[in-house]
């Protein structure tokens, strides 16, 4: 496993779209996915540490990717200016999830 990195993460979910959108969607609006992944993660109490559930390593075991999924919709489209199109929003999502998956969290603190 390895640490999570931006750029991968980057060129994983821009290789969940079509070329010609790709194309069209800079590193700087997948990074904001990211980061409203993250917000998500954040409010929703998903990156909390729970000392009394050692059992659980991954702390987004439990998440609700369709909650996150909408609420990444409506952050997108409060940016009238953004590239990504609605219809975008879910693989970028689940492939941001997909790398989550490849990341080494065992020695985060």
């Amino acid at each position: 496993m390895t640490e999570y990195n931006e750029r991968d993460a980057i060129r994983l979910m821009r290789a969940a779209l079509t070329p010609e959108r790709a194309d069209k969607i800079s590193s700087d609006e997948i990074l904001n996915i990211i980061d409203m992944i993250w917000d998500y993660y954040e409010t929703h109490g998903c990156l909390d540490i729970d000392l009394d559930d050692e059992a659980d390593d991954d702390p987004t075991a439990a998440l609700d990717r369709d909650d996150l999924i909408k609420y990444v919709k409506k952050q997108v489209a409060k940016d009238r200016r953004s590239p990504v199109l609605p219809d975008e929003v879910e693989p970028l999502v689940l492939a941001e999830l997909a790398y989550e998956e490849t990341v080494d969290t065992e020695n985060e603190i």
